[in-house]
């Protein structure tokens, strides 16, 4: 099964690529969800990075360039700084990555990128029947419709992506995503996890 068991703030940011923890306190729990994709360490990830990001953990060309293509179309505008324009690179702010924060989403994150425990436990109150630590996909999909706001198309799909990647990824042999690899994800700790696992298959391969 694949269950869940950062970068030091300098100036203005500075992460060393699989080796979460340092500096996190400085970070938001969604600023250490993005921080791993930010490949240079600078506080800003292009979507070369991202794809880079998609690849390290595994996944296909295809699924990788597709992903960063919608992620950096989607968030780019929304985090750029006032002044500046999100054209030709499409750069992600790490600092602004609040600024992206969706509708129909499970209100994990607060309009600050806080983590609130009550969301998150929330989610399998609701909708976790089957095993009270881990939902299946019909759960998910059930969650998904719930979470749904009425007319809010770019929500629901970027919801439904988010959620549809890490199942496909972190589901166990029966089909279960588990709480703590869903935590995982929302402090980006799991990224890292799932690297280091990759490595170890292209090393044994």
């Amino acid at each position: 099964m694949v269950h869940a068991d950062g970068f030091q703030l300098v100036t203005p940011f500075c992460l060393v690529p699989g080796s979460a923890g340092e500096g996190e306190a400085d970070l938001t729990p969604l600023q250490k969800h993005v921080a791993f994709f930010d490949r240079n360490n600078d506080g800003v990830i292009y979507p070369f990075e991202t794809y880079q990001g998609f690849r390290a953990i595994g996944s296909g060309v295809a699924l990788s360039a597709a992903s960063a293509a919608f992620i950096h179309g989607f968030l780019s505008a929304k985090t750029c700084p006032p002044g500046k324009s999100p054209l030709p690179s499409l750069p992600i702010y790490v600092e602004n990555i609040q600024r992206g924060k969706h509708g129909s989403d499970s209100g994990v994150y607060d309009t600050e990128g806080r983590f609130v425990v009550s969301k998150f436990e929330e989610i399998f109150k609701k909708h976790a029947k089957t095993n009270p630590e881990a939902i299946s996909s019909e759960e998910l999909k059930e969650m998904l419709q719930a979470n749904g706001e009425p007319n809010d198309i770019k929500g629901r799909l970027a919801s439904r992506t988010e959620w549809q990647l890490l199942y496909n990824r972190g589901k166990d042999k029966e089909g279960f995503l588990h709480k703590d690899t869903i935590q995982a994800i929302y402090d980006g700790s799991l990224f890292y996890q799932w690297e280091k696992e990759t490595q170890s298959s292209v090393k044994k391969a």
